[in-house]
């Protein structure tokens, strides 16, 4: 999956370039149309009691992103287990790598926070 993101005054710093915290923000973005395109958007999964929270991540900054850039971010599946799947991850200004990470996010009841199988039909999808 790739999506295209603009960066806005509200993405920067002090200094004018993306506050590090924020190419988290477009990652996850890019994390969501994955799942969205397999039919599987906040709502639907919301839906059965689930939702995904971030287990732990890895991300590396090799160059910085500045106003009105804009970005490709892409989300690719690496890992995937009943309860949690891996995504490879990176945000790009044409042919140069910004910042690239591993992000492992887990699926959780919503009700109790605590561990739940992902849907038979999401895990087959997420597998291909």
């Amino acid at each position: 999956m790739v999506i295209s993101v603009r960066v806005y005054i509200e993405d920067t710093d002090a200094g004018g370039i993306v506050y590090y915290v924020n190419y988290l923000k477009f990652m996850e973005r890019a994390r969501t149309e994955l799942m969205r395109s397999l039919g599987y958007g906040k709502a639907a999964i919301f839906a059965d009691d689930l939702m995904f929270v971030v287990h732990s991540l890895n991300a590396n900054y090799h160059a910085s992103a500045t106003l009105d850039d804009e970005l490709q971010v892409t989300a690719k599946v690496t890992k995937v287990g009943k309860v949690a799947v891996v995504f490879e991850q990176t945000i790009s200004r044409g042919d140069q790598v910004l910042c690239s990470g591993e992000v492992k996010v887990a699926c959780v009841r919503r009700s109790n926070q605590k561990p739940a199988s992902m849907p038979l039909q999401l895990l087959e999808q997420l597998r291909f």
